[in-house]
């Protein structure tokens, strides 16, 4: 009887010994880092996503949202005042980008900013407006469609509407969307805002 006793007892130190060797084991092949996915992380990017999809709702709504998109020197074929076709360090120097630095600016945050628009065999390209490098795997993004029409017209260094219009040839060529429509409607174009924590 009392080696029965023994037996259990000692079954019991080896199935314990066994658990926590196994639940140490564990804990140290997962690597926990700030980054790793947990409750508080997915709250952070719900509320980026929330804050990207804000921002773009109010420059579209203020129609900030197309003049960023028609914000084109086609003298230099690039936006105003970008170094590469595009900005780096700094937004816009127009109400959209006015919008960003306030929604992203002083809170550890990069984003990118990509014009997507059709060609006429019906592919999808990126024109780069803001890039400020490679996204991290836990970046969000939100997105707003914007519709050219033959009738809009280029916007200044100054934010201010020229007389250089998109149905112009002369304008259409340098401008970096070409017309897709035979209608009134130039192009669609989507503006595209991605997030991440540095």
């Amino acid at each position: 009887m009392n080696d029965r006793g023994q037996a259990h007892t000692l079954e019991g130190v080896i199935a314990a010994i066994l658990l926590l060797s196994s639940l140490t084991f564990t804990l140290q092949v997962t690597a926990v880092t700030p980054l790793s996915a947990s409750t508080s992380s997915q709250h952070i990017e719900n509320q980026q996503q929330s804050v990207a999809e804000g921002a773009l709702a109010v420059a579209a709504e203020n129609n900030h949202l197309k003049d960023a998109v028609l914000f084109w020197n086609t003298t230099g074929q690039r936006f105003h005042d970008a170094t590469r076709g595009y900005y780096v360090n700094s937004p816009p120097s127009n109400e959209f980008g006015d919008t960003l630095s306030m929604a992203f600016g002083g809170r550890g945050l990069a984003y990118n900013v990509y014009v997507s628009y059709q060609t006429s065999t019906g592919n999808w390209v990126d024109q780069p407006m803001l890039y400020r490098g490679r996204p991290s795997d836990n970046a969000i993004s939100a997105s707003r469609t914007v519709t050219l029409y033959e009738s809009d017209c280029l916007v200044d260094n100054s934010s201010r509407t020229t007389s250089d219009c998109l149905d112009d040839s002369s304008v259409s060529n340098d401008f970096y969307a070409n017309d897709v429509s035979n209608s009134g409607v130039y192009n669609v174009v989507r503006v595209e805002v991605v997030v991440w924590r540095m």
